[in-house]
């Protein structure tokens, strides 16, 4: 929409066709000026026209959030910062141990990639956003007049609480968008916790979501509490799918066909990738004319897992001592990776902590 406004742009006249055409764009969207009050920064990902969705699990909303970012040369972007938690620390007034990056998302329009970072730690921490460009130039999101949309959860849990007895915080675990809506996962204040929402972009209100239910094959039963902790939406034999994962570490699919609003869905177990572990963050590439899932995880590696005969696998149903399903193999040569996304079509960006406790973003082709 933006590069067809901006044909025929004179010299003179450019800058008033781009403020017209960004303005254009954000009504589109059914974005309005103002300033987000955004109380945490969470998991990010992309909508269209450089839209960039906020995860604030505070607040239990999601924004949208017009970043202004739409042209670049992602396929030629080799993005590589040594120890940017240092140097984050440094824009912000304070020090490394102070801040925490919560996800990383790469701007398919731009290449560049974007942060949410909390400034501070517990209750009191500030939410901020960062733009890291091409050249590892760090700068911060500004909030103080933006074209965003906001929807807010109307059955996430109640505050309060701390550690893992706030269930608050995991109200929003992860989202992305595919297909005209945004998917979020997290958990309700339902008996059947774990919830995936599907919710129109542009932003319309959010329903109560969708309450799911897997058969966790490490534990032998079925589990309605535990939330998706990082997933993705993937075409299975013409129809969109959620690969979700889950702690421990059971992958499973949900046909986004069947996500009704305060109804019920059980998932389909398509692998168990070993128990005592926490997925991270997640991708889905192509290589070599076929398609493949690219995981990271607290204690496992990065999980290179196939995606053969994906569509015709009929899921876990039993107990198991150790993996099933579909099959995968460590990438031995990437350590501490704690996010990741895809940058272009030949690489990916990875967030990796070294011995130092150090955080590096890296390039790194994909395996």
């Amino acid at each position: 929409m933006l590069g067809k406004l901006m044909l025929g742009c004179q010299a003179l006249s450019c800058a008033l066709v781009l403020s017209m055409s960004l303005a254009a764009v954000a009504a589109d969207l059914g974005l309005k000026e103002g300033a987000p009050d955004l109380k945490s920064a969470g998991p990010l990902a992309f909508a269209p026209e450089g839209v960039l969705l906020v995860g604030d699990a505070v607040n239990a909303a999601v924004y949208a959030i017009d970043t202004g970012d739409t042209s670049g040369s992602p396929a030629s972007v080799k993005l590589n910062v040594e120890g940017i938690n240092e140097k984050i620390a440094a824009l912000l007034g304070t020090t490394a141990a102070d801040i925490l990056i919560n996800d990383l998302a790469v701007n398919p329009l731009s290449g560049n990639a974007y942060l949410s970072v909390s400034r501070g730690r517990g209750p009191d921490a500030a939410a901020v956003l960062l733009k890291v460009d091409g050249s590892g130039k760090i700068s911060e999101l500004s909030l103080k007049q933006v074209k965003f949309a906001k929807a807010a959860l109307p059955n996430a849990p109640a505050p309060g609480g701390e550690g893992r007895s706030n269930r608050r915080q995991e109200s929003i675990t992860d989202l992305t968008y595919a297909d005209g809506r945004v998917f979020v996962a997290g958990l309700s204040n339902e008996e059947f916790a774990s919830n995936l929402r599907s919710i129109p972009f542009p932003f319309g209100d959010a329903n109560k979501g969708t309450s799911v239910e897997i058969y966790h094959g490490a534990h032998g039963k079925f589990e309605t509490a535990s939330p998706v902790r990082t997933f993705v939406s993937y075409e299975i034999s013409g129809d969109t799918n959620l690969l979700a994962a889950y702690t421990c570490t059971p992958l499973v699919k949900f046909p986004v066909s069947q996500l009704k609003p305060g109804e019920k869905l059980k998932g389909t177990t398509i692998a168990e990738l070993g128990n005592r572990n926490r997925p991270l963050d997640m991708i889905v590439y192509s290589k070599g004319g076929k398609d493949y899932i690219l995981m990271a995880n607290s204690a496992r590696g990065i999980m290179k897992i196939t995606t053969d005969n994906i569509d015709k696998i009929q899921g876990i149903t039993e107990q198991i001592s150790n993996t099933a399903g579909l099959t995968y193999e460590t990438i031995g040569g990437l350590q501490g990776v704690v996010q990741l996304d895809k940058l272009n079509g030949e690489n990916a960006l990875l967030l990796v902590q070294t011995d130092t406790g150090a955080l590096n973003l890296q390039t790194v082709a994909l395996p």
